[in-house]
């Protein structure tokens, strides 16, 4: 699966930067949320922490695609 993702072009800092947007994204909606909740809006908390679940999974596979990345030398070094 990752030579697959690979060879469709994402690469190691794609998926860190998913990884981080994912954070920011929780974040952000985590503090929109505090005012959808005054509207009465319960689960508002509970996207931002569905979006905050995304990161690991990002994470993990920035992982194996640098892995990969080093095991066939198309690492970019920067």
């Amino acid at each position: 699966m990752v030579k697959k993702l690979h060879e469709a072009g994402l690469r190691s800092e794609h998926a860190y930067l998913g990884a981080f947007a994912s954070i920011g994204a929780s974040f952000v909606t985590w503090l929109t949320s505090n005012k959808a909740e005054h509207a009465g809006m319960d689960r508002a908390d509970r996207w931002g922490i569905f979006v905050g679940e995304w990161a690991p999974t990002f994470f993990a596979l920035g992982l194996a695609l640098s892995q990969y990345e080093r095991s066939e030398g198309t690492l970019s070094s920067q």
